[in-house]
Order: structure tokens, then C-alpha cells, then sequence
């Protein structure tokens, strides 16, 4: 184990201060930084060519442990009222958590060019705030919903039925294994693909889904310059640890190698502020209900809940650090309308 390791693993033993934690994210933000500051579109070229000898997705069930399979209760008390596990949108600093959820869920579907009487696949949609905006906005839709997730599909479709949503289907899969058995006019995704590993191959997949004219929406989370992996096997890298075990980093421009299947339609790109504040709201409201959090957590963590109970916090420090760094410059969230080439 190095030193950097070695003081991660002492310090989530040992409660600190805020601002000491705060401040060693700065660094590993920095140190970061400095290594993508060389990115270039021959590096991301090698990324893509190296992620298409991989399987889609991998390391799901860690994915599952790790977020997915939290009992719903816990998200209920950090999210907004939506349950956007995602970045959210602040017009202003005055902005609430559930008003940027909600600007957020608006400008996505303004962004897919989501109409009425359309057929929507969402992959990847979480604890539902997409799916359920848009049964609820576009009432002819025909949308179906991916979540590789069996809490989330029972949540989204309770949900549904207390608010007499029937135009939304749920099914839960391992994106590896998804097969529509319909094709869609519009595929959707948010903050899906950072989780997958072989863009290429599932890429070719959605072009196959689309309906002649059909349009794929990407939401995404994005380094402004480098593409890199999130490495369990590096002990110093606690986010790929503990909270995103085969996860991947993309950079803004790493779409554009897709562009024998898809080219960009429009594109927009979101200040890392937006998820910085995200996240600080996440953990205002953890720190409320802290004590509710603890009674929930408790039957999942066992002897281990106050560790847990600190690395969660960490998770939403590391979050606002990282998005936050550099006044939102270096890492933020992309959005994409592409079109099959």
C-alpha cells in the first residue's frame, strides 16, 4: 500500500474537519489536472480503441452494491423530491435543490427534442426522475425504461402508479444483455455511459434501436480535455474503491470517435458548478437526516455503518471538489443530440 493509500485509509478511520478533507480533494483534484492538461484527439483515440476490447458493461454487481441497491429510503432523504441522482441545474443562486431538478429534467428533454406520441427508450434510469417527467409531460409517449436495478424498477413503477402513469414500462437488465424487441424514435441516456466500458459496441447497439430519423440524447459527466478510468486496483483511487468500481472518466470530445455511427447533432456543455452545488445540497440534506440515515443504513452496513456513514459524506465532498475545481472549468457535464451517421 503507498503513502497516499496508507493516508486515505487512516483518515476514513479517523473523523477529521471538513476543510481537511476538503483540502486533500483540492489536491487529488490538482495532481489530476495536471495529468490530463497533455489530453489531445490521439489520446482519445487510444481510450476508445482500448474500450472496445472490453465488454459493455462490467463489474455490475459492484455497481449495484454499491449505489443501486441502497435501500430507496436513504435516497429519499439526500435527493431532491425527483430523486435526480444526477447533476441538476442552477439558474441563480437562488436556485433549490428541487427547482434545479426540475430545470434540469426540462432542459433534458428540450435538449432530446422529446415530443408527444413518441417512443422513448431511457437506459440507465436510475431512481426514475427522467422516466417519470416524462409519462407525466408527454401522455401519448410509448417510453420504456432500463435500470439494471430491482429497488429502482419496484420504486419507479409504485411511483407510476400512485401518479395513474400507464405509458411507462420498466424492465431491469444488465445493459450487456438488453434487447428491445421494438425500435424507438428516441433513445435516451443520463450519466449511464460513464458506467459503461465498450461505448463502441453499445453505440452500435442503439443506432439498431432507432427508427429511421430516430435521435440518441447523451448525458454525461466529462473531463474538458482527457479520458481515464477509475482503477480499483489502485488503493489511492477511493472513488473507484468504494463508490465507482469500473467506472470511466470521459473527456468533452471523446464522442467525436463515434463518429462513424453518430455525429453531433448540437451539443451543450454545463459549468462543473452545477454539480457542485448538487452535491452540497446532497450533503446539507444528509447531514439533516442524519440520524434517520443511520437507522436505514444500519441493516446494509451492520458493524461498519459509522464508516459508512463517513465515506458517504466523502462521496458527496468528493463530488462537489471535483466538479467544483477551478470555478467548473475542468470537469463539468456534456450533453449530446446525435444523429446516426
Amino acid at each position: 500500500m503507498n503513502a497516499l493509500a496508507s493516508l486515505i485509509d487512516f483518515a476514513e478511520r479517523v473523523p477529521m474537519p471538513d476543510a481537511v478533507i476538503r483540502a486533500g480533494i483540492r489536491m487529488l483534484c490538482a495532481r489530476t489536472a495536471a495529468k490530463m492538461a497533455q489530453g489531445n484527439p490521439a489520446t482519445d483515440a487510444a481510450f476508445a480503441q482500448a474500450m472496445a476490447e472490453r465488454a459493455v458493461a462490467e463489474h455490475t454487481d459492484a455497481a449495484n452494491a454499491q449505489h443501486y441497491e441502497v435501500p430507496a429510503a436513504f435516497f429519499g432523504k439526500v435527493l431532491g423530491p425527483h430523486r435526480k441522482y444526477s447533476s441538476c441545474f442552477y439558474r441563480d443562486a437562488e436556485t433549490s435543490l428541487a427547482q434545479a431538478e426540475a430545470e434540469a429534467l426540462r432542459l433534458t428533454m428540450e435538449h432530446a427534442d422529446l415530443r408527444d406520441g413518441q417512443s422513448i427508450l431511457e437506459l440507465g434510469c436510475g431512481w426514475g426522475s427522467l422516466s417519470l417527467a416524462m409519462a407525466e409531460r408527454f401522455p401519448y409517449a410509448r417510453i420504456q425504461s432500463v435500470s439494471n436495478s430491482t429497488s429502482q424498477r419496484e420504486y419507479i413503477e409504485a411511483q407510476a402508479a400512485a401518479r395513474r402513469l400507464m405509458n411507462l414500462r420498466v424492465v431491469t437488465c444488465d445493459m450487456n444483455a438488453f434487447e428491445p424487441h421494438d425500435t424507438f424514435d428516441r433513445v435516451v441516456s443520463v450519466e449511464m455511459f460513464e458506467h459503461m466500458m465498450n461505448w463502441r459496441k453499445l453505440m452500435t447497439w442503439i443506432r439498431g434501436w432507432l427508427k429511421p430519423g430516430g435521435l440518441f440524447f447523451m448525458h454525461i459527466f466529462s473531463h474538458r480535455r482527457g479520458a481515464y478510468l477509475f482503477d480499483r486496483s489502485d488503493r489511492a483511487d477511493w472513488i473507484a474503491q468504494h463508490f465507482f468500481t469500473g467506472g470511466v472518466m470521459p473527456s468533452h470530445r471523446l464522442i467525436l470517435q463515434y463518429a462513424d455511427l453518430f455525429t453531433i447533432d448540437e451539443q451543450w456543455r454545463w459549468s462543473g458548478r452545477h454539480y457542485q452545488r448538487t452535491a452540497e445540497d446532497w450533503l446539507v440534506n444528509f447531514d439533516r437526516h442524519r440520524g434517520e440515515i443511520e437507522t436505514i443504513l444500519r441493516p446494509v452496513y451492520g458493524d461498519d455503518t459509522a464508516l459508512w456513514m463517513r465515506r458517504w459524506r466523502w462521496f458527496f465532498l468528493a463530488t462537489s471538489g471535483l466538479f467544483g475545481y477551478a470555478d467548473g472549468d475542468e470537469w463539468g457535464v456534456s450533453h449530446y443530440r446525435l444523429k446516426p451517421a
